[in-house]
């Protein structure tokens, strides 16, 4: 098992996939610089700024109607260049771009997608089971993004500071449910109820993410629990 921190992508990627930027030290900022041939979509209430060069259209991915049921935004904003759009959600971290080749799938924690290029195909589940204590009995949504015949990147909005682990195939880690944003679909994720004695009649009890390789997992150090997971 392997951890190691990594850093919000400050700076300038002009050979990415899409040319991106991130700046800003406390709530940062993701900045395109579109070229006519490109594309990224968003949730669109998180823009920021445009160019009015930049084509904006809306769609609503399959099966909405779950995620207007959860109380989920449901309307993704695709823009095409050229010229500069940004996005940024409201809370203090880090940005990180992860790259996906071909057959990749990433799994992202609701509310921390920021971005993806147009190349990465968006599907959604639901989760539910014995995690639904900690969600008011709701559970809630994982974003999926899968690389199909070309690579793409994902962008995510990290709360606080991350760290990556790298699960071996029979490595186990335990997680405080709001801490995780991220992991490869070849990692499992379960929950475990964990109970503690405090005293001689009494203890107290609390239920953890358990996930198991082979794959990445990222961590973030200010675990979240939004709205919709309450």
């Amino acid at each position: 098992m392997d951890f190691r921190h990594v850093p919000g992508n400050q700076g300038f990627y002009p050979d990415a996939v899409v040319p991106y930027t991130v700046t800003g030290e406390l709530v940062p900022i993701l900045d395109f610089a579109l070229e006519k041939t490109q594309a990224v979509y968003f949730e669109h209430y998180i823009l920021l700024y445009r160019e009015p060069s930049v084509k904006l259209t809306a769609g609503l991915p399959k099966g909405a109607l779950k995620r207007l049921i959860g109380q989920m935004p449901v309307i993704l904003a695709k823009a095409e260049g050229p010229g500069h759009l940004a996005v940024s959600r409201d809370g203090p971290g880090a940005v990180v771009g992860i790259p996906l080749s071909p057959g990749q799938r990433l799994d992202v924690r609701e509310h921390q997608f920021l971005a993806a290029s147009s190349t990465i195909r968006y599907t959604f589940t639901r989760v539910r089971g014995i995690a639904n204590l900690l969600w008011g009995g709701s559970g809630y949504f994982m974003d999926s993004f899968e690389a199909d015949r070309q690579a793409g990147i994902v962008w995510i909005h990290v709360y606080g500071n991350l760290t990556e682990v790298t699960l071996g195939p029979r490595d186990v880690l335990d997680v405080e449910p709001g801490a995780w944003c991220y992991k490869d679909a070849s990692v499992r994720m379960t929950t475990v109820p964990v109970n503690i004695a405090t005293g001689l009649f009494a203890s107290t009890s609390f239920t953890l993410n358990r996930f198991q390789g082979p794959g990445r997992l990222g961590i973030q150090s200010m675990a979240v629990h939004l709205a919709t997971d309450e």
